[in-house]
């Protein structure tokens, strides 16, 4: 008896020669090869035995599933009809990106979709596309940065704090903010996020603790960032404690990192596996709610929003502690994110793939670019938009784009212009990059009331 376990052993054992073998040596060879052999066949007679007792469990869930109630594997095809779908500012949204919302509104599992004013063409769904479905979730529907959000803090100081204080506050950014792939705080701070039991029941998190722990409290690269600005407040609410007026503000942008990505990568290729799909449309592969991996999946997800809300609340928590004030009040949200929603009186999945949540009374933040002003809002609770609504100004220019259209003494010029001070960002960034927020703000009256808008002055970026 070498020390490697074989499909040999599990027959031995009494596992039925089906996938249910390949299903447990997976799982085995993923996240306990270091374990002793006899100790592994002792566990594994067990959930031969009782696979009811480890439905849910880490590493034998998936194995008790292949036992009890196997996945199906087939081949899904589109449907000829689309489902029923909105699309908001139709004129500013390139062709691209209609196509991809109208492949999915033609999955199986689709029950309606939308697309808001600042939707450009993405991978899978389409950035600015919600989608629907029936007790499914498509991981790439969510998208690579699960969590992905605003939070915008409010001082209880005037604007006219800012005055003279430019290099003090560059100096706050620089010193209490990370950025990219390989910087991390110094002093890493604890949460209790990772309290969270999914932590250790899930194999995959458990893997990814140590990582989630060194980057919290930091943003990505790409467009994520972290800047001062001015809060014009034109509505206020009773609990804000505020008077309509300009104050000190900041707004991060970003999402769940590293360990988002890891989640987004591994259920990806799992539902890709567990459901075929034409060519096409195969980043929209789906995993059934009802399976071991759709069931983890969730649970995942769920845990990477609110990592991704830790992050975020690290961040302003530094900065206010640097500024030596107190936050008075924050709105945030995700933009990149699936919810259990009630759509024409059913329960389905609402995926929001950059697009805000806008259910009615809903806080949230659209922010502009780094020259044009964010709007802080209350959503209208529009059924035909799915109750969501853009999650920004949008893309006029792709990446590869702007670097073949746009020069650094450009961006320079565009920011002197509006008095932006800008540390790191790259050309792919260019405030000239995206679509005119007034214009997709005019778009989408009916999805959201305008309450405030926040103007950014000094903006930190990945270099």
């Amino acid at each position: 008896m070498g020390n490697k376990l074989s499909g040999r052993d599990l027959i031995q054992l009494g596992f039925p020669k089906n996938n249910a073998i390949n299903i447990a040596l997976g799982q085995i060879n993923r996240y306990r090869k270091k374990e002793k052999k006899a100790s592994i066949l002792t566990e594994a007679k067990e959930v031969l035995l009782t696979p009811e007792k480890f439905k849910g469990h880490g590493t034998w869930g998936k194995v008790a599933e292949g036992l009890i109630n196997p996945v199906q594997v087939r081949m899904h095809q589109l449907n000829t009809t689309r489902a029923p779908f909105s699309i908001f500012g139709e004129n500013e949204i390139d062709e691209q990106a209609k196509f991809q919302l109208y492949d999915a509104l033609k999955l199986p599992i689709s029950v309606s979709g939308a697309l808001m004013p600042d939707a450009h063409s993405g991978y899978g769904l389409p950035i600015g596309g919600v989608l629907a479905t029936d007790n499914a979730v498509i991981p790439y529907g969510v998208g690579v940065d699960i969590g992905c959000r605003m939070s915008l803090s409010v001082f209880d100081l005037p604007a006219s704090f800012l005055k003279g204080k430019d290099d003090q506050l560059k100096a706050i950014l620089s010193e209490h903010t990370k950025f990219g792939m390989t910087e991390t705080h110094k002093i890493k701070a604890d949460h209790e996020v990772f309290g969270r039991s999914e932590f250790q029941d899930i194999p995959l998190l458990k893997s990814l603790l140590g990582k989630a722990y060194k980057q919290l409290g930091t943003s990505g690269g790409g467009n994520h960032f972290v800047e001062f600005g001015v809060v014009k407040l034109d509505t206020v609410l009773p609990e804000w404690k505020l008077v309509p007026g300009e104050y000190l503000a900041v707004l991060s942008h970003s999402g769940s990192r590293g360990l988002g990505a890891n989640i987004a990568k591994h259920y990806t290729y799992l539902a890709t596996k567990q459901c075929p799909l034409p060519k096409q449309v195969q980043h929209l592969a789906w995993l059934d709610l009802n399976t071991h991996d759709g069931q983890e999946y969730w649970l995942a997800m769920n845990l990477a929003g609110e990592y991704a809300k830790a992050c975020h609340d690290d961040i302003h928590r530094r900065i206010a502690k640097a500024l030596n004030k107190r936050i008075v009040m924050t709105i945030e949200n995700h933009h990149n994110f699936a919810w259990k929603e009630m759509v024409n009186g059913k329960e389905c999945i609402v995926h929001r793939k950059g697009a805000t949540p806008a259910s009615e009374g809903q806080l949230g933040i659209i922010p502009g670019s780094m020259t044009a002003p964010g709007f802080i809002v209350r959503g209208k609770g529009n059924a035909e938009s799915l109750n969501s609504a853009s999650h920004g100004a949008g893309r006029l220019f792709s990446r590869a784009k702007c670097k073949a259209t746009f020069t650094q003494s450009e961006i320079k010029k565009e920011l002197q212009k509006h008095e932006v001070q800008l540390i790191g960002g790259n050309i792919d960034e260019a405030p000239m990059a995206y679509k005119n927020i007034n214009t997709v703000m005019e778009l989408q009256k009916e999805l959201v009331e305008v309450m405030g808008t926040f103007t950014p002055k000094i903006v930190r970026m990945d270099k």
